[in-house]
């Protein structure tokens, strides 16, 4: 039993001297692929980096980086030979490959992959507006949900401001008791729709205070109607072909857009080994019309673009969304597999690999580095000339402009009463804001009850 324990001991202490920091160091492949690797002056960053100098840590290894030389994953060609980071491992210029490498069953008979660092699928981006559905009422569209909120909020506080003004100033409605008032809360309403239809309802307000408010209204109005007959327009005229795509029996049932993945990627050979008549059809499309692209930069420019998917490993994608705002990724994910680190076969050090790799996943480590390359920061695509929905804030300064010309509609309205109410209070002795009280009784509802009570006292004295 000892010499059990010594001989454990030995070969414990055997496996620790050779990933110690005075091991060789280890040769490491890696492709450039934001946010994986990128180039930072004169040094490589990035999720992988992080990922390395994380696992070098754990195990105590040297390591020196650089970039594949034909920028490729790595696939088998007619012949037997594997091109990209695979075949640099497998020709032993690398120990390592440490990239976005799909785990796969042909990947894994030639070389030693760990546990996965990242679960991800297949998927699709594509331009949003592609995503959306045509609608019966694509007459709204120029304006988004929230936009036509505001306006209906706009056109009530309007009619209410122009039906209250045209009640409270004496300009406009001078002797409660005798004359009809013009302005009902429904002819308010009926006034102001005559001027989104650019026509005219009278009759027009008489007081300063209530031309005001329509005199604001009418430039709200027209500005408004200008802004949504452009975007109108330029919707009608865009060049973007419209077809909705959500999923990938969408993208094969349909022939106005085109779709591509990564030439001789795992993407590719899923499709192309595939059973399912779907994805069948995809990869008959891709064959036919050749719509591969080199890298996923390109994929991800073509689909920036307009008119074309591209289909990639989802994860991935899920950068591109959060870079680019106009792009959106396929909720349907497809193919679930993992991302792997690729050594030679019979490497001893794939073992404590995926230790240290689990490990980093209990501790959240690998959550926290995800979390680090995947901040979203969308920025708006520099040749995008499609045209969206205008929102609140695209025309923030214009209910600006109206809101404050309600205000001064009304502040103008209750003026021109103060001084009437200040005018009576001189002629008839009384204080003045009893002469206001009284003004105010006599313009909403009181009137009859102010007028019998006056002549109570009258006949009174």
């Amino acid at each position: 039993m000892k010499g059990c324990m010594t001989l454990v001991l030995c070969v414990a202490a055997l496996i620790a001297a050779v990933y110690t920091t005075d091991a060789k160091e280890l040769s490491i492949t890696t492709i450039k692929q934001e946010p994986y690797t990128m180039p930072s002056g004169s040094d490589l960053e990035g999720y992988c980096i992080d990922l390395i100098s994380e696992l070098s840590k754990k195990l105590g290894f040297r390591y020196k980086i650089h970039l594949v030389k034909d920028s490729r994953y790595g696939s088998m060609d007619s012949s037997g030979n594997w091109n990209g980071m695979i075949g640099e491992v497998i020709r032993g210029e690398a120990d390592l490959a440490v990239a976005p490498l799909t785990l796969t069953a042909v990947r894994e008979q030639f070389v030693e992959m760990t546990t996965p660092f990242m679960q991800t699928g297949i998927g699709f981006i594509l331009r949003k507006d592609l995503t959306s559905e045509e609608s019966h009422f694509s007459f709204l569209s120029p304006f988004s949900t929230d936009m036509w909120v505001g306006i209906l909020i706009a056109f009530l506080l309007t009619g209410l401001s122009i039906f209250l003004v045209a009640r409270i100033s004496p300009t406009e409605w001078a002797e409660p008791e005798t004359e009809e008032h013009a302005f009902t809360l429904m002819h308010s309403f009926w006034y102001i729709t005559g001027a989104l239809t650019l026509q005219g309802a009278g009759p027009h307000p008489k007081a300063l205070s209530g031309r005001v408010i329509i005199a604001i209204w009418w430039v709200f109005a027209i500005l408004l109607l200008a802004c949504y007959f452009a975007n109108f327009n330029s919707m009608l005229h865009s060049d973007t072909k419209h077809a909705s795509i959500k999923s990938f029996e969408d993208l094969a049932n349909q022939d106005v857009i085109d779709y591509g993945t990564v030439e001789a990627g795992s993407s590719m050979s899923f499709f192309k080994n595939s059973n399912n008549p779907v994805y069948r059809r995809i990869y008959q499309h891709m064959e036919r019309k050749k719509t591969y692209v080199p890298n996923m930069e390109e994929g991800i420019r073509r689909a920036q673009e307009g008119n074309f998917a591209f289909i990639g490993e989802a994860v991935s994608l899920d950068l591109a969304v959060a870079r680019y705002c106009k792009l959106t990724r396929s909720q349907e994910v497809i193919a679930m597999r993992g991302y792997s680190i690729a050594a030679p076969l019979g490497s001893q050090l794939v073992k404590n690999l995926t230790v240290a790799i689990l490990q980093l996943s209990e501790s959240g480590e690998l959550t926290y580095l995800r979390n680090k390359w995947w901040a979203n920061s969308c920025v708006g695509s520099d040749g995008g000339e499609t045209s969206e929905a205008l929102q609140p804030h695209d025309l923030r300064g214009l209910f600006l402009l109206l809101g404050m010309g309600l205000g001064l509609g009304v502040l103008l309205a209750l003026l021109e009463l103060v001084s009437k109410a200040r005018n009576q209070a001189k002629d008839g002795k009384k204080s003045c804001c009893s002469a206001l009280t009284k003004e105010l009784n006599r313009r909403f509802g009181s009137g009859a009850e102010s007028t019998d009570q006056e002549t109570s006292d009258k006949n009174k004295a």
